[in-house]
């Protein structure tokens, strides 16, 4: 019998998340080093009246059974929370808690890190130089795209979104976006965007940036009819979530030269990437870094930390989740 509630850890976390941790609880930290098995994960959280999962941890009905009546709270350690059957654990009565905002400009700085390294062809530039093929300068050599004057095509115009926005506004260009809802007038003044349909957005932007959220509704939302529908001189970016995006689709149009690029930091089957996008020039390929700094990947953790800590003593959640009606 434990005298302390049991929080269960999926993979390891920065030190300053489990001070907090320590203080709310008992903590069983995984020692594998990667993803568990789900037979691994529902063994990890037997007993645990808390869970920290990862983005690729699949909590579900049967790995809160598994856990037991003590279950009160699953934090995930990332701002989506496609992982998380969301319905299955409110009906169990048990909180579920995200990491919004803390990733926002980190995250917006990779993406835009992407459309710069697509439309400049840095990635294909280094291979050149890595691979020591000859080359000298000319007018002509591995001419890319400009940005100043261009259309961004933002899909889900959220916080991150936003945060794109406004670096894309710093370098001069124009700003369409397309999403459930539309967004505050002053955030559009702000940024000097103007809703339009999702039909319009591809037909007219010369890069679109994917920022929402992974549902049933937008799975696959890139595929083979929306890659036709974009200019065959855009690029996609995305940094959202892999199965936003069909990735053998975007992979045989960007083989046919239907859109001039990509720019990917999550993939459909992660960590698998589809073959067909390993071997052409214009993609540009990450492994979901968008959180990767020290500073923002430990505020996320924290904050995760800190919902355990405040629904085992009683009070709301920070960030909950709320569950779709």
């Amino acid at each position: 019998m434990h005298d302390s509630p049991i929080i269960a850890v999926t993979r390891q976390v920065p030190e300053a998340a489990l001070e907090v941790l320590r203080t709310a609880g008992e903590i069983s930290l995984s020692e594998a080093d990667r993803p568990l098995t789900p037979d691994e994960l529902r063994a990890q959280v037997a007993g645990a009246s808390a869970i920290v999962s990862m983005l690729h941890d699949r909590v579900d009905g049967s790995v809160a059974d598994a856990a037991g009546a003590s279950l009160r709270v699953v934090a995930n350690v990332a701002v989506g929370y496609d992982n998380l059957d969301v319905a299955a654990l409110d009906a169990r009565g048990i909180t579920v808690t995200n990491t919004p905002g803390v990733l926002t400009e980190a995250t917006a700085d990779l993406t835009f890190a992407l459309l710069l390294a697509v439309t400049r062809r840095i990635g294909e530039g280094e291979r050149l130089l890595r691979a020591k093929r000859p080359w000298s300068f000319h007018l002509g050599f591995m001419l890319g795209a400009g940005l100043q004057g261009r259309t961004l095509g933002i899909v889900g115009l959220g916080q991150i979104g936003q945060a794109v926005a406004r670096r894309a506004k710093a370098f001069g260009m124009e700003i369409v976006y397309s999403g459930r809802s539309k967004v505050d007038e002053r955030v559009e003044g702000e940024l000097g965007a103007r809703r339009v349909g999702f039909g319009e957005l591809l037909a007219n932007s010369d890069v679109v940036s994917l920022h929402c959220p992974l549902t049933p509704e937008t799975r696959h939302l890139i595929d083979a009819d929306a890659l036709r529908a974009m200019k065959p001189s855009a690029y996609l970016v995305n940094t959202t979530r892999g199965p936003v995006v069909h990735e053998a689709a975007l992979a045989e149009a960007l083989a046919r030269k239907e859109i001039a690029g990509a720019a990917l930091d999550v993939f459909e089957h992660e960590p698998e990437v589809d073959p067909g996008l390993l071997d052409l020039d214009a993609v540009v390929l990450a492994p979901h870094l968008g959180s990767a700094t020290v500073e923002t990947r430990t505020e996320m953790a924290v904050l995760a930390a800190k919902n355990v800590a405040a629904v085992l003593r009683g009070d709301p959640a920070l960030t909950p989740v709320v569950p779709r009606s």
